[in-house]
């Protein structure tokens, strides 16, 4: 077999029920020389039989005595690959034809970029719910390297099974940690901090698949404490937070505080408080005035801004108060999740 251009990285753990049609999405591929670098996590099922039955000579089986979780499974096989680019998959979901074709010449054409996205689609349609489509119509809007950067902290900004990266930045970086953390998420926070470039390609390659026994809806790392935590320990250590400027924190909300509490106890300490709430502009929290929102416009030095109101259209409201003052995203403010 030729030296594959991409390899594809699919760790799995009882996947049976979903892995041939994962299976035919990768082999269907319009890009001619890859591998598929399955990695079975210790299953007790038949989905290594299925990839065997397979006898493909572009697959390769790497089967763990035992189940050591996503992130071993992952750094496990990522180690073993071929290339030094690395298409993640799922055991659950669908890739277009021409996924591996097109995130391959970006990344050839674009060697300073790490990590190389697509957009992502929902299914099956009768799952999804109002609240997962919102989060994916916001995901598949980050685009730019820029735009990505700006939103990390909102949320996971790249859908895991849909992105393709560089062996030779990630494993230097220590692959995926395991911990009581999303792996992804981790990840994505620690190249942004090292000043990786990721970005989207702005065509859906990936069919992501919902069902109940997913990983993220089962997993404790999964949670929203877990996001939170992670969050605020990469938030904390951000740049911008560590430029002189006073820092203005928009929501005091009881959950807003559980959240920035997250944050305080890296030794932050807000300097303003920002509320729409008449009864509480004018008070104090946390030995820090309470402002309103157009207040911030007088502030000099210019607060450098944290919003984490999360109620749904805030988001927006909030965004075009803060440009129509001049304070610019990623530069002045970022939105927090």
């Amino acid at each position: 077999m030729p030296q594959p251009e991409v390899s594809v990285l699919l760790p799995f753990y009882n996947a049976a029920t979903t892995l041939e049609e994962t299976l035919h999405s990768i082999l269907q591929q319009s890009l001619p020389h890859f591998e598929l670098v399955a990695v079975d996590d210790g299953s007790s099922d038949h989905s290594a039989e299925i990839i065997k039955k397979l006898d493909d000579p572009r697959i390769r089986l790497i089967e763990l005595p035992e189940n050591r979780g996503v992130a071993a499974a992952s750094n496990a096989g990522i180690e073993q690959a071929r290339s030094d680019l690395i298409a993640r998959m799922d055991a659950d979901d669908r890739m277009a034809p021409t996924r591996l074709e097109k995130q391959v010449a970006f990344m050839r054409h674009n060697p300073q970029c790490a990590v190389v996205a697509s957009q992502v689609s929902l299914f099956p349609k009768e799952r999804i719910t109002d609240g997962f489509q919102r989060y994916i119509d916001w995901q598949n809007s980050c685009l730019t390297a820029q735009q990505i950067a700006d939103e990390i902290y909102w949320e996971a900004p790249l859908a895991n099974p849909s992105t393709l990266f560089r062996k030779e930045i990630v494993m230097p970086l220590g692959g995926f940690l395991d911990g009581p953390f999303p792996e992804d998420y981790e990840l994505w926070l620690r190249l942004h901090a090292h000043g990786h470039t990721m970005v989207k390609l702005p065509e859906v390659l990936l069919e992501w698949r919902d069902h109940e026994q997913r990983l993220t809806r089962t997993h404790s790392r999964y949670t929203r404490e877990a996001f939170d935590q992670v969050r605020a320990d990469y938030l904390a250590r951000d740049a911008r937070l560590h430029q002189g400027r006073p820092l203005a924190i928009w929501g005091t909300g009881r959950p807003t505080r559980r959240r920035v509490d997250r944050l305080l106890a890296h030794g932050h300490h807000p300097a303003l408080w920002v509320e729409i709430n008449p009864r509480k502009i004018g008070n104090q929290w946390l030995g820090a005035p309470i402002i309103a929102p157009a207040q911030l416009a007088e502030q000099q030095p210019k607060p450098f801004v944290l919003s984490y109101v999360t109620a749904h259209g805030a988001r927006e409201e909030i965004t075009a108060q803060l440009r129509q003052m001049g304070f610019q995203a990623g530069e002045d403010y970022l939105m927090v999740g």
